[in-house]
């Protein structure tokens, strides 16, 4: 403690160095705010209300989407596609994607399980009209400012002309899609309402490819009994499904033999009085049907994805709820909303809560450290100048408000408090030991002050620095939360030390004028006459 300023002093130097040049710009800026204080907090009004109309002009997500260096594209083939077809046409999505910048390699391969898309799908659920294509592309830092997002783009561009496939471009994850939900207890109301709004969602300008659960159809045997007449030959419904079990399924785990459309129709069914073509009782016709049946809250669904090719999902998201076809839903069907955008509405609440209780916390703090109700809410006032300027920089960056930006808000609130506790604390200090007068307590808080606020400012922002601008590994989760502090620093910062001051003394002048208010009411007596003034050691003790 006392070895650290020696070593700190310059031999020779003056005791009291000459005020900076900054410090005096500053210190006449304060005194400025000082005497002007209403036109201080009017324009600090306008600031304010500027950066937050702002905030909802910002584009809102839960994840940013990463910036690695590999995805996948995933090329899906009608019903009924044999693995030749899905291999020629594997090979041919691969000589384009090839053409494409920076993909050093292609990986492709034919089918679900282990070696496709589904790595945690169970085994002996591949699929041979599926390919999924890994690549990998040029690392991030010698794609010349080009992202992962820009470069799926082109693949989709690439791969719009292949004939009669599904593509997908991406590696699933949540934040690189949309998904709606419509729910309904009408399989065909809903089917055909979603097919409706999977061809709107389509005329979203920027997005990707558009898929729908209830579009993938696949050849079904349709079996329609006649029930008079099963029930004059004794033919039950149970006869007609063990028949047809046997015939088509097997009725051991190694299968029997399918049979064709006319064969089942010759298959004899058991009767009350002997077999029964199963012909003569039922309708057989060979349909297609939904290949998988969901259920959300005991009713049908429909999932709706939306691959969002670099958009925000925010943004995605308002534009397709105010197609004609989400807007007005028909009868008995209703639109839910999962995954990612769900997550973002969750996010934004528990976001609102924990900014609260952050605030009432430090409030609580800074009653019991100043043991005072009212200057505490001074310090607070930092809390407020700092959200601009985050607002502001996510602006200027381009960057969607998402879970890493509230991250960086919730690490803005400790800096910016402790910014305005070193000056009001100052000022505190200053009156109630040295007995200085409010404006002079103020301008030598501001003129001790300042320096070390600014210094922790410059430090934070600094370290701040290179995980805002993108250096290192992939900063697509880091770089918003960076972005948030140093903008919020910038802005809270400069209007702690100007704005801070003249909150301060509007403060003091209520909690002034009520102590006047307050002393009068309890001088007077019952009859609400003045007291007569006490006199002796009591009068001098009070």
């Amino acid at each position: 403690y006392m070895l650290l300023p020696v070593m700190g002093a310059k031999p020779g130097s003056p005791l009291h160095e000459p005020t900076p040049t900054w410090l005096r710009w500053y210190l006449h800026w304060a005194q400025w705010c000082l005497q002007h204080r209403r036109t201080t907090l009017l324009a600090t009004l306008f600031f304010l209300v500027g950066a937050m109309w702002l905030a909802t002009r910002l584009p809102a997500g839960f994840i940013p989407a990463d910036d690695l260096s590999q995805t996948q594209v995933t090329i899906t083939l009608p019903p009924g596609g044999t693995l030749e077809q899905t291999r020629v046409l594997a090979e041919r999505a691969r000589l384009q994607i090839e053409q494409v910048p920076h993909i050093k390699l292609v990986y492709t391969a034919i089918g679900g399980g282990s070696a496709g898309a589904d790595a945690f799908a169970p085994q002996g659920l591949s699929d041979v009209r599926r390919a999924t294509l890994t690549i990998n592309m040029t690392p991030r830092n010698q794609r010349q400012g080009v992202s992962k997002q820009q470069v799926e783009a082109q693949l989709r561009r690439a791969l719009a002309d292949l004939p009669g496939a599904r593509v997908r471009v991406g590696l699933g994850a949540s934040a690189e899609r949309y998904t709606l939900v419509l729910s309904g207890p009408d399989g065909r109301t809903l089917a055909a309402h979603a097919l409706k709004v999977e061809r709107e969602l389509r005329t979203l300008p920027g997005i990707g490819a558009v898929t729908s659960s209830s579009s993938v159809q696949r050849p079904e045997l349709v079996v329609r009994p006649d029930a008079e007449r099963a029930a004059d030959l004794g033919v039950t419904t149970a006869a007609i499904g063990d028949t047809l079990r046997i015939a088509t399924a097997g009725d051991y785990e190694q299968g029997l033999s399918k049979l064709d459309l006319a064969l089942l129709e010759r298959l004899p069914v058991p009767g009350a009085r002997g077999p029964v073509m199963l012909g003569n009782v039922a309708q057989l016709q060979l349909e297609s049907g939904p290949a998988q049946i969901d259920r959300r809250n005991r009713q049908r669904n429909v999932n709706i994805e939306i691959e969002l090719n670099g958009q925000s999902l925010g943004d995605v998201e308002q534009r397709a709820l105010l197609l004609p076809s989400l807007a007005q839903l028909p009868p008995g069907v209703s639109r839910a909303t999962v995954g990612d955008a769900e997550a973002m509405a969750e996010l934004f609440t528990g976001f609102a809560l924990a900014m609260g209780a952050g605030v009432l916390c430090i409030y609580i703090v800074l009653v019991l450290l100043f043991h005072d109700f009212v200057q505490p809410l001074t310090i607070l006032v930092a809390l407020v100048l700092a959200i601009p300027g985050a607002f502001l920089a996510l602006f200027v960056t381009g960057s969607d408000i998402s879970m890493p930006a509230m991250i960086g808000l919730i690490m803005l609130m400790g800096i910016a408090a402790k910014n305005s506790i070193l000056l009001v604390d100052y000022v505190v200090i200053a009156r109630r030991d040295q007995k200085l007068l409010r404006s002079e307590a103020l301008f030598d808080a501001c003129r001790k002050r300042a320096r070390p606020i600014i210094m922790t400012t410059v430090a934070m922002g600094a370290g701040m620095l290179p995980v805002a601008l993108g250096f290192g590994s992939d900063p697509s989760f880091r770089a918003p939360m960076a972005i948030v502090v140093i903008g919020g620093l910038i802005t809270s910062t400069f209007m702690s030390l100007l704005v801070v001051p003249v909150v301060f003394t509007y403060v003091d002048d209520t909690v002034q004028s009520l102590r006047r208010t307050f002393s009068r009411g309890k001088g007077r007596p019952a009859g609400g006459s003045a007291a007569p003034p006490r006199r002796g050691p009591a009068a001098a003790g009070d």
